[in-house]
């Protein structure tokens, strides 16, 4: 056996996981996965294993809904093929090993440092020593933007070579705040402190990071949630999924001077932010969702304010988003600008709505669906042309789908569920995988716990990770000032991708 094949959401012994030699490692995981659209990594990492390093590969079979999950173990000074050659999605993923774990690989065609992380292998690379691409020509001019932004935008530093106002080439140099939360997940060992850390991943996905966290958690304890707790956590995470998108839908039109698209979407974001508000006391869902209970659950008071608060959503909305599609001075900003083709989408192995856009159809509820959404049949919205417009579609499409699936929930709310008395534990020396569709895209949280049933390994995954990358894939010959509405029509993010 070359691999173990679980559910998502499942544990098991860790023992489980066969190791191989690398040889059949890279083969089974990078050579055989290469021209196979249902199968993609989800995760990839290394931990330290006896005076060796262990890599884990998960990689997630989209027919069969399950992850494949398999191991090896190589020596610190063992210099190896790359799977990069082979399969260009883990590209990251070997960069990220290399910088943590000082493995050198061979035939990597871009062995850089991902994040510049206090725990990394070699402690003389500095941010500030970066090594950008260059070419050297009297014709063409390189451009710096940030790492210090305006407004509110994290620390991220883009170098783009240009010719005239043309892009030729743009880098993204990321690494500038990495809190080391992965560590701070074995460090902290009260339950209520891991999950604190989980709301704070990333700033704008606290319900998604959180329900992956506390899938994860409950599946180690061994704990099967209520009915009425997946409900909760579903209509979290499709209220998140609204929330933001509307935001963004504000922000793009902020980057094409389109001021009432601007101000009508702004204006719309509040109500739906300030929802949870009402039903959690914080307007990102902080202290809603939690292992084994919710402390605010559901209840018919709050079915009614929302159907209240989307009554007088949905009208502006829909009003708003037919009006912004038959501009022409829009359609001219976001038609054909910032397109990635879907080979580039699968070569970079991108997820979420920045792969949905250029035809895959990606899509863990789908694919991998867990709770509710395993009874939803959700079929993912997919748009073709791979364009700002089609990015900016798919969030328009997507917050209607969502509004439809909480209304539908909403006529069959299950009774409340029964207090938990009993402490749970998580069983030692196991391995789970939990992934989430977060409104960004898939979420992926790893866990390896030692004989005592403490966290050994904590491996998070937001779907910047993925998709940073096809950013830059997408600026390639716009003009410059098209970067924007580019960057924006992705909205990836840079905590999540520091970590």
């Amino acid at each position: 056996m070359n691999c173990t094949n679980i559910k998502n959401n499942q544990t098991i012994d860790h023992a489980e996981i066969p190791i191989l030699v690398y040889d059949e490692f890279l083969q089974i995981n990078a050579v055989e996965t290469s021209d196979l659209q249902n199968l993609h990594c989800v995760n990839y990492f290394a931990h330290y294993f006896n005076d060796k390093i262990k890599l884990i590969c998960c990689i997630a079979d989209d027919d069969s809904h399950t992850i494949r999950v398999s191991s090896s173990v190589v020596d610190k000074n063992q210099r190896l093929s790359s799977f990069t050659k082979h399969n260009t999605t883990f590209e990251k993923f070997e960069r990220e090993i290399s910088e943590n774990f000082g493995i050198k690989y061979v035939d990597h065609p871009w062995l850089k440092p991902v994040r510049y992380p206090e725990n990394q292998f070699d402690k003389k690379n500095t941010v500030e020593n970066y090594p950008f691409f260059e070419i050297h020509s009297e014709e063409l001019h390189e451009v710096g933007v940030g790492p210090i932004h305006a407004g509110i935008i994290e620390p991220g530093h883009f170098r783009f070579i240009c010719n005239g106002e043309q892009i030729l080439h743009l880098e993204i140099q990321l690494g500038y705040q990495h809190r080391g939360i992965e560590e701070l997940f074995l460090k902290k060992k009260k339950l209520l402190q891991k999950i604190l850390l989980a709301e704070n991943i990333v700033g704008d996905t606290p319900v998604g990071h959180t329900v992956a966290f506390v899938n994860l958690w409950e599946s180690l304890c061994g704990f099967d949630a209520s009915l009425k707790l997946q409900f909760d956590r579903f209509l979290a995470l499709e209220h998140e999924r609204i929330a933001i998108h509307t935001g963004d839908l504000s922000a793009i039109c902020t980057d094409i001077a389109y001021q009432l698209g601007s101000s009508v979407f702004g204006r719309l974001r509040t109500p739906i932010i300030n929802y949870f508000q009402i039903w959690a006391g914080n307007r990102f869902a902080k202290g809603l969702i939690r292992p084994f209970k919710t402390n605010f659950s559901f209840n018919t008071e709050l079915l009614e304010k929302w159907k209240e608060t989307i009554a007088k959503y949905e009208p502006d909305f829909r009003e708003m988003s037919q009006t912004m599609s038959t501009l022409p001075s829009v359609l001219a900003r976001l038609e054909k600008t910032g397109i990635v083709s879907e080979e580039t989408v699968r070569a970079l192995g991108c997820v979420g709505l920045s792969a949905r856009a250029s035809g895959s159809e990606r899509d863990i509820r789908k694919t991998h669906p867990f709770g509710i959404y395993e009874t939803l049949n959700h079929q993912p919205i997919v748009k073709r042309h791979g364009d700002v417009y089609s990015r900016t579609q798919i969030r328009k499409e997507e917050i209607l789908q969502s509004i439809d699936y909480i209304r539908k929930m909403l006529d069959e709310m299950p009774a409340e569920s029964k207090n938990i008395t009993e402490k749970y534990q998580p069983a030692p020396s196991s391995f789970t995988i939990s992934l989430v569709e977060g409104w960004r895209g898939e979420i992926c949280h790893c866990a390896i716990t030692d004989e005592n049933g403490e966290l050994a390994v904590y491996k998070i995954k937001d779907p910047s990770f993925h998709n940073w990358t096809a950013l830059a894939m997408a600026v390639r010959n716009n003009e410059i000032s098209d970067f924007p509405i580019c960057n924006k029509s992705f909205n990836l993010s840079y905590c999540g991708h520091d970590l």
